[in-house]
């Protein structure tokens, strides 16, 4: 089955839901209109009955969305009809809100990232039934999402409502419960665990300990060892993604005990299913840890085979080859990624990046000039991100100074000038620590440079006048020679002052 994650995460916590149903219809077979092993009549998660009808036809979306999670080829046509399927099925049950099937219609919308489409049919079930705690951890999803990580709080608390009323068997807000506990990473202490690392470690146990054939536990689970090993190491994480960098960085080592725990949880998880896209895409990232890029770039690439809707897997795998100098699949990547995301900042200006590692003599206009237009969409996008002033003056230093004389001192002013704005936009930001002093570094030496360029020509200059002159004096000698030549004849001319020298001394008597 495609397992996708949404908004381009590696993590579970965004993950999309295995197929479910209503607590009284069961996990995993579509429901008949009675129970074959007992008899009875089969009813959804509030008590109504399904009909025979209402039950056929969700039989027949179930078997239309397995096909498809099977055959992994979800496009539009066939998220939309399946969602439709669903939504039938529900109109079946009459005035009896069928939210089982409803849910599932939002379940289709999500394999094709359909998230507007996806979040208004959870919302309509939730309002109609407060109780359905799997509508609830999709809203809590998507409302976090929105909020760009502020709504932590909000999100939490939502998860363990969604918890309670599923008398904790909810996996799935199990796990993107802890997953949310991870992010937050505070003190906080819980239900026997004396903080959010602790507590996400307990709910993921629990997760695995009601169904431990659940992919997105295990999977979070070695990102729990993973963080672990970086916090360990003192590492402190940013932002909302775990991504590798488009350029190698120095950064602590990460304790290899718990990254080699994290490997084998990801090991014993490709066991039970190798066909789990992040799975193969955290293992990547452990591989990054650990310092094998090749092991990394191969993970990554089997995550975004498996699922090539997967944003994070192609931004990783574009990453990695970037920093062995695979510009060309990086860029391929990258425009993979963009596709999915056409306003992401960082894919921007990792696609900025490969295009300039593959400038050469033959493609030089061709690919400066994609370069510098996607590091003008990167500013666009995010006018205050520092990166993006520092990279463009890269570009102008190093590439559009070639034909050197006065016309390149301007471009070199130029880059002196984009360098100061990255060191001002970078501010005391530790991240930005060494690329400030690279800058510093690099205005320094092109004023110096523009400085020897001035003093040379000034050289120059100076001396061509010096030839000049010369040459005029020398000119000038030999048509005054030549003019005395011709007005003396053959004799040279006496010298105006002093004796003769060809003649006798006087007799001083």
């Amino acid at each position: 089955m495609k397992n996708t994650t949404r908004v381009g995460q590696q993590l579970s916590l965004w993950g999309v839901a295995a197929i479910i149903f209503g607590s009284a219809i069961g996990c995993g077979s579509p429901p008949p209109a009675t129970n074959p092993n007992t008899g009875q009549t089969v009813k959804t998660g509030t008590g109504q009955e399904v009909n025979q009808v209402a039950a056929n036809k969700f039989n027949d979306a179930m078997a239309a969305l397995t096909k498809h999670d099977s055959a992994n080829d979800w496009a539009p046509a066939t998220c939309e009809s399946t969602a439709a399927a669903f939504k039938e099925a529900a109109s079946e049950q009459g005035g009896k809100t069928f939210y089982e099937a409803l849910y599932n219609a939002g379940l289709a919308q999500q394999r094709c990232k359909n998230d507007a489409a996806a979040k208004e049919i959870f919302e309509n079930v939730l309002s109609k039934s407060p109780k359905f705690h799997r509508a609830r951890v999709q809203v809590a999803l998507y409302d976090y999402r929105a909020s760009d990580g502020k709504g932590i709080e909000k999100a939490i608390t939502e998860m363990e409502r969604a918890i309670k009323d599923a008398d904790f068997q909810n996996v799935e807000a199990l796990v993107n419960l802890a997953g949310l506990q991870m992010r937050r990473d505070s003190d906080k202490s819980g239900d026997l665990c004396k903080n959010d690392f602790a507590c996400a470690k307990r709910n993921l146990t629990r997760a695995l300990a009601i169904n431990d054939a659940f992919m997105p536990a295990f999977n979070q689970l070695a990102i729990y060892y993973l963080e672990s090993a970086k916090k360990k190491a003192g590492r402190k994480r940013k932002g909302r993604r775990r991504r590798v960098s488009a350029a190698s960085s120095r950064r602590k080592k990460a304790d290899t005990a718990g990254l080699e725990l994290a490997a084998l949880v990801c090991s014993q998880a490709l066991r039970k299913n190798p066909r789990y896209a992040p799975v193969y895409n955290t293992s990547g990232l452990i591989s990054y840890e650990l310092g094998d890029l090749s092991a990394a770039a191969r993970a990554f690439g089997q995550a975004r085979k498996l699922d090539t809707l997967f944003f994070d897997a192609h931004m990783n795998y574009a990453a990695v080859n970037q920093q062995f100098r695979g510009f060309k699949r990086a860029e391929d990547a990258y425009r993979q990624a963009l596709k999915l995301q056409p306003k992401d900042y960082a894919a921007h200006l990792g696609l900025a990046l490969a295009l300039r590692g593959q400038i050469n003599d033959v493609n030089f206009d061709k690919m400066l000039g994609e370069a510098t237009k996607e590091l003008e969409i990167a500013k666009k996008l995010q006018p205050n991100r520092a990166e993006t002033y520092y990279n463009l003056a890269i570009l102008t230093q190093e590439f559009r100074t070639r034909e050197g004389g006065e016309a390149a001192e301007a471009v070199l002013k130029q880059a002196q000038t984009m360098y100061q704005d990255f060191v001002t936009k970078a501010g005391a930001e530790p991240v930005y620590a060494d690329g400030v002093k690279r800058a510093k570094e690099r205005m320094e030496e092109i004023g110096q440079m523009i400085t020897f360029n001035q003093e040379s020509r000034a050289a120059a200059k100076e001396d061509a006048e010096r030839r000049k002159a010369a040459v005029i004096a020398q000119k000038k000698a030999e048509a005054d020679a030549a003019a005395a030549k011709a007005a003396g004849g053959d004799a040279a001319p006496a010298p105006t002052d002093g004796p003769n020298p060809g003649a006798p001394a006087a007799d001083p008597n």
